[in-house]
Formats: C-alpha cells, structure tokens, sequence
C-alpha cells in the first residue's frame, strides 16, 4: 500500500504539473507575438529534448535502443503532442477561448469511458464518475457559462478540439506501458520523436530563419520548453504510473483555476461568486478522481 505521505507528494506534483501546463498558455500568448505557431511549437518541442537529453547525461542514463520501445514512444508522441497540439491549434482558429478550454478539458471524460469500455486497465467506479462530471461543471463555471453559447456552431473546430482531448487520453492510457522505461527516457523519447516531425514542417510551411523574435518572445519560449514542456513531461509521466490514467488526465480541471489564480495575482482580476464555486468544483472532482480507493488496478496494458 501507499503511504499517505508519499500519496501526499503525488497530489503536489499534480498541482505542479497544472500550474506548468496551465501558464504554458500565458508563455504561449507572449511569444506567438514574434513566432508562429508551428515554429514555436518545434522550438519547444526540440528545446525541451535537449534540455532532458542534458538531464539524461547528469544522471548518466541511456535511451532504450530495441525498435519496438522507439515505435511505441513514436505512437505516445503523436498522442501527447503532434497529433493533440496540431488539432488543437486548427480548432481553435474558430472556436473561441472559453469554449475550446471546456472542450480541452473533457480529457478524463474520454479517460473514463475508454477505460470503461476498452481498456480496462484501472478499477472505477461511480464516486471516479462524480468526480469527472463535477470537475467539469467546475471548468465550465470557471470560464462561464456563456462560453457554451457558441456550442454547436463551427461545428468542425469544436470536433477537432473535442479530437485533442481525446487524443490526451489516449496520452494518459498508452503512457502506462512505458513502465519499464523510466519517466525521463519517456519524456525525452517523445520529444524526440516531436522535434523529428515538427521541425521539418516549420521550415516546409513556415520560414524560421528569417525570424527576429524580440527578448520577451525568446524568455517565453525557453520558459515554455523547458518549464512547461521538459519538467512538466517528467512529472507527468511518473503521474500516470503513481496516479493512474485519469488521476493524470484530472490536471486539466486544475488548469483552469490556474488560469484565474494567475489573473487574480497578476492581472489585478478580482474572484467572483460563480469562478469561485467553479474553483470549488474543479477541486471536488480532483479529489474525487484520486481519492484511495483501498483496491489495486485491474491490471496492466502492456
């Protein structure tokens, strides 16, 4: 059994691994000012592979070297990045904010209906259930009920970012093969595989070298690709095995909180009634999903 103190050190590393995906979006909005979008994404992309390759060199590892290993970090690539961010970013040219955030934030909904139907890889239940429902009302109240006015129009941009939150849970489920592989050798591998696609395709459609980003544009992306890209890989890829596959996916609720606490601190924004029961909410569901259940998971996917 887990100790309630190492459990406890699991709960932190989740509420890190939100607030590095969750201000990624602030970083993103500073340097996509100077940068386009494919060509920030393989800077970050390739900047958080050499940052981890670096940290692999600290410890003294090595990378996997059978094929096998390397054509499942590739699938747990397109996963958790190429294929999640490209649709994401194609959504959301006509989706607004507020709504592709809620859709974003439908991860643990499809993490519970593929491992319910699918997988079966974990052992749920309805109090998993409550908690995945609860933490998206919260998301939803967080970012206003208003948001969900444009639900319906643009139909295709609403499918692609509803196809990103299904394609990280895919992340979430597929990651818990890599058991054997260690989080940093995970982590680098699949940014590896990112930066192999990524990079090529930014000078295919866009022309990087002939860029001259300014120094915000430049600290954001170094910011974003080694805080919110290389660190927040390595914590989250010991999640899915301490925590499981939701308990993972249910950092995205925490993300939008985030985003408001952020806002309060920095933006001068004050809390309202309805953020601050949406707050309320999104943390309800995130304890909800990883409360001990006192049972050991259903079995591997390996």
């Amino acid at each position: 059994m887990t100790s309630r103190g190492s459990m406890t050190v699991e709960y932190l590393l989740l509420g890190l691994l939100a607030l590095l995906w969750g201000s990624s979006y602030l970083f993103i909005k500073v340097a996509v000012t100077d940068i386009p979008p494919i060509t920030l994404i393989a800077l970050r992309v390739s900047g958080a592979a050499l940052f981890l390759y670096l940290v692999l060199l600290g410890r003294g590892g090595r990378m996997p070297r059978d094929a096998r290993t390397w054509v499942m970090l590739g699938v747990q690539a397109t996963f958790n990045s190429i294929g999640a961010w490209t649709v994401l970013a194609w959504g959301q040219q006509f989706v607004g904010a507020g709504l592709a955030s809620v859709l974003n934030s439908t991860s643990p909904i499809f993490v519970f209906l593929f491992t319910a139907l699918i997988t079966r890889h974990e052992t749920l239940g309805g109090r998993k259930l409550a908690g995945a429902i609860i933490g998206l009302a919260g998301v939803v109240l967080i970012v206003g009920v208003d948001a969900l006015s444009g639900l319906g129009s643009a139909v295709a941009g609403q499918l692609a970012c509803l196809a990103g939150a299904m394609l990280y849970a895919g992340a979430a489920i597929y990651g818990k093969r890599f058991s054997k592989v260690g989080a940093l050798e995970t982590a680098l591998g699949t940014m590896i595989w990112a930066s192999v696609v990524l990079v090529p395709l930014a000078f295919i459609v866009e022309e990087p070298l002939t860029l001259r980003p300014g120094a915000a544009a430049l600290a954001a992306t170094a910011a974003l690709s080694i805080l919110c890209t290389g660190a927040a890989l390595l914590v989250y890829f010991r999640l899915v095995h301490t925590l499981g596959s939701l308990g993972v996916a249910s950092q995205s609720y925490l993300r939008a909180g985030i985003g408001v606490v952020l806002g309060i601190a920095f933006l001068g924004e004050t809390l309202t009634l309805p953020v601050a029961t949406g707050l309320l909410a999104a943390i309800a569901g995130v304890a909800l999903i990883n409360a001990p259940s006192g049972r050991k998971t259903a079995k591997s996917i390996g």
